[in-house]
């Protein structure tokens, strides 16, 4: 079943890798220690198109401000900005990216690049290769990924904003790149081949980018083991685990902190929450339906709910050992023009609108914030 709107996480998608598993892999997850959040993030991915179209922004105090000012203030210290190949919007391609990337690193944020490798979205259920590799064989594919990343991240360090971090892929439950990138029968080798060519790319672009593998597998620790131990199998390096989690999608709060915990002592990797949010109110701005119209228990759809939901998953990401969490589209209130359908963002609307932390005249909640 396909949830329609901006994100299409299909929950039928990551169900097919709940596969038949050892029992060596059903093992209780390891308590890790808790730290602090050092990557306290928000993914604005659309905020720029928003901004060219006059959309304002304002603090707790009503005050017009920049919302990378206001957000920053609220304790954000790290941007995540996702890249597609040629999106037909001709927003977040990779000149977008690099005139946003300056505006970001001006605030003295860090800058994380968020690689689909498509031309529209990518996620559980949908990984479309871009059309100028559709064709592509596998061989090709993995230059394809090489020099794409490579001339991106470069470009954003040739200008003085290179990336602190990148994630090759986008929520690549089974893959990416499909058909050739997507894993079958449990065969994780295309797959592999193009994850070290991103990891190649840009570690030649910038040693001390850290690569992050990002999947929606924070509601499943069976899932997320047969993804990391496959991908660590056929030899495949990273430096951060990075898992989406939305409660009305992905279950409870302590359950997705056992799956951080087991990422974390099973892989000795730095884990991060790459994307959460959720609603202050089940109303819709627009005609396009939202995508998640339902809340979790304990947590009501308002301005508090929103705010206790976030701060709870912080909570659980640092006590279970995780180092960062980032909010999904926090600035993506609903602005007439700036759609979630790339081939159509002058007409579409936004599924989002009611998972802003922004409202529909673009006010803050005054209760969120971003803690270390």
């Amino acid at each position: 079943m396909t949830v329609k709107g901006p994100r299409r996480l299909v929950r039928a998608a990551m169900l097919l890798v709940a596969l038949a598993l050892p029992a060596s892999l059903l093992t209780t997850p390891s308590a890790s220690a808790a730290g602090s959040l050092t990557m306290l993030g928000a993914d604005v991915s659309t905020a720029q198109r928003a901004l060219d179209l006059g959309a304002k922004y304002y603090d707790a105090s009503g005050t017009a401000k920049d919302p990378l000012d206001i957000l920053k203030g609220l304790g954000v210290n790290y941007v995540r900005l996702r890249v597609w190949n040629n999106p037909a919007s001709g927003y977040n391609n990779k000149a977008k990216v690099l005139s946003y990337a300056k505006q970001v690193k001006a605030k003295g944020l860090k800058l994380l690049v968020d690689f689909h490798y498509s031309d529209t979205w990518a996620d559980p259920g949908n990984q479309n290769k871009p059309a100028a590799w559709a064709g592509h064989n596998i061989s090709q594919l993995q230059t394809d990924v090489y020099n794409y990343t490579y001339d991106v991240c470069n470009s954003l360090k040739s200008q003085g904003t290179t990336p602190d971090s990148v994630q090759i892929g986008n929520e690549i439950n089974v893959g990416m790149l499909w058909n050739e990138g997507k894993v079958v029968n449990n065969d994780f080798t295309n797959l592999s081949l193009l994850l070290k060519s991103g990891y190649n790319a840009t570690k030649a672009c910038n040693s001390g980018t850290q690569v992050i593998i990002h999947t929606a597998d924070a509601d499943s620790d069976s899932n997320a083991r047969w993804f990391y131990d496959g991908i660590k199998a056929k030899g495949v390096n990273w430096d951060i685990t990075g898992l989406s989690y939305y409660c009305p999608w992905h279950g409870t709060i302590a359950n997705m902190g056992s799956v951080v915990a087991d990422m974390k002592s099973r892989y000795g990797k730095n884990v991060i929450i790459a994307e959460t949010a959720y609603p202050f109110t089940s109303a819709n701005a627009d005609s396009t339906a939202n995508s998640i119209t339902s809340g979790c228990s304990g947590y009501p759809l308002s301005w508090q709910g929103q705010a206790d939901n976030f701060t709870a998953v912080q909570n659980a990401a640092r006590s279970n050992g995780a180092i960062g969490v980032f909010y999904w589209e926090p600035t993506w209130y609903a602005v007439t023009g700036n759609g979630w359908d790339p081939t159509n963002i002058n007409n579409s609307g936004n599924g989002w609108d009611n998972m802003a932390v922004f409202n529909w005249t673009g006010n803050v909640n005054p209760n969120i914030k971003w803690t270390p």
